[in-house]
């Protein structure tokens, strides 16, 4: 995922000279920033035009940036939050399952790639990690601080806020793989997602959109006053971004 400040998301393709972004970007990249003829789109109109600026061959996701107002220093000013997306993000996820042992057949079934408690915990502290996401059951949170570490630095540790340390394997493992996703700000106060694919009918990345800005609207925190979104912004993997309009 291409990072925010390199593709200049505050200041739209359309009001930087050509020159400028020639020696920023390659041609193809100026060729598909011209075909962004305002300064903020809709988001019906963003999903229309999002699928035309991809400077990939590959059916590429489709990303999207939101701009906190916030002080990620404050707790009370943090903003993280799940949302079931209504048509995934396109990926199939990797599920691994830490559960008791006699939850590693049902979480199995659920979808889960692997599932163990011991010998899936030796598996990580040999770092063979082939996963995308892990869940856990509460029961095995204890075992799961040898690999802490480990999982942490990757983002895979399970954690109650993010809904992955819970007692219902099974719900948990479909729902992340039916396109739930993890809201969450990085450093700088900007929560970046993926929200489907570029080969998505532009009503599904809509749709998808529609509900991410408001789930994220919906989780402003107590501690953040006045302005709390400052900016959105969707853009293809590869590609200029187009800013929304709320």
């Amino acid at each position: 995922m291409s990072s925010v400040h390199e593709r200049t998301y505050h200041v739209p393709p359309t009001i930087m000279t050509a020159k400028v972004l020639t020696k920023k970007h390659g041609k193809k990249y100026v060729q598909k920033a011209a075909l962004i003829q305002k300064d903020a789109y809709t988001i019906e109109e963003a999903s229309a035009l999002l699928p035309q600026l991809s400077t990939t061959s590959f059916d590429a996701s489709a990303e999207l940036h939101i701009c906190i107002n916030a002080d990620t220093t404050q707790a009370d000013q943090l903003v993280r939050t799940t949302v079931a997306l209504p048509h995934g993000t396109g990926k199939v996820l990797r599920v691994a399952a830490f559960v008791p042992d006699d939850m590693i057949a049902q979480a199995t079934k659920a979808g889960a790639v692997k599932a163990g408690n011991e010998d899936l915990i030796k598996e990580v502290q040999s770092e063979k990690i082939d996963f995308d996401i892990a869940v856990a059951h509460p029961n095995v949170m204890k075992d799961l601080a040898k690999v802490a570490k480990i999982l942490g630095q990757r983002g895979l540790m399970p954690n109650p806020k993010a809904g992955t340390v819970t007692a219902n394997i099974e719900k948990t493992i479909k729902e992340l793989q039916a396109g739930r996703v993890e809201l969450k700000m990085d450093k700088q106060g900007i929560i970046h997602t993926v929200f489907g694919k570029l080969s998505f009918s532009p009503q599904q990345l809509k749709e998808n959109m529609e509900v991410l800005v408001n789930a994220v609207k919906e989780a402003k925190p107590s501690g953040i006053k006045g302005v709390y979104i400052t900016s959105v912004t969707v853009a293809p993997t590869m590609g200029p971004g187009i800013k929304i309009t709320l």
